[in-house]
C-alpha cells in the first residue's frame, strides 16, 4: 500500500558526486522518520543519513561532512547528495521510512535499493 521508489545512482569516480532520491507514495497519513542505508557486498545494512520523527537529522561518521540529507514534505520525498566520493561508498543504497496510515497504525517500509559504485 506504501510504495518507495529510490533513483539516482550509478557509475562515479572517486571524488565526484551523485544526488539519489527517494519518492513515497500509496496510502500516506504522515511520514515518519525516513532515510538512507546502504549495504555493500559481504557486510551488513548501515545507516547512512535519517531524518528522525521530531525532524533531527542523523549521520553515520563516515560520511558527515561530505553527505547531506533533504527533504521535501510537498512530494514525500527525501534526497541524499553524496560529495567526495570514496571507493569504500560503494553499496546498495536504500531509502527506509516508517509511515503512519490514517488509524495512525505505523509500518516500516523499504525501497528495492539503487546501487552507487565509485570507482576509477
Amino acid at each position: 500500500q506504501v510504495q518507495l521508489v529510490e533513483s539516482g545512482g550509478g557509475l562515479v569516480q572517486p571524488g565526484g558526486s551523485l544526488r539519489l532520491s527517494c519518492a513515497a507514495s500509496g496510502r500516506i497519513f504522515r511520514i515518519n522518520a525516513m532515510g538512507w542505508y546502504r549495504q555493500a557486498p559481504g557486510k551488513q545494512r548501515e545507516l547512512v543519513a535519517t531524518f528522525t520523527s521530531s525532524g533531527i537529522t542523523n549521520y553515520a561518521d563516515s560520511v558527515k561532512g561530505r553527505f547531506t540529507i533533504s527533504r521535501d514534505n510537498t512530494k514525500n520525498t527525501v534526497y541524499l547528495q553524496m560529495n567526495s566520493l570514496k571507493p569504500e561508498d560503494t553499496a546498495v543504497y536504500y531509502c527506509n521510512a516508517g509511515i503512519s496510515d490514517p488509524y495512525l497504525r505505523i509500518d516500516t517500509y523499504w525501497g528495492p535499493g539503487t546501487q552507487v559504485t565509485v570507482s576509477s
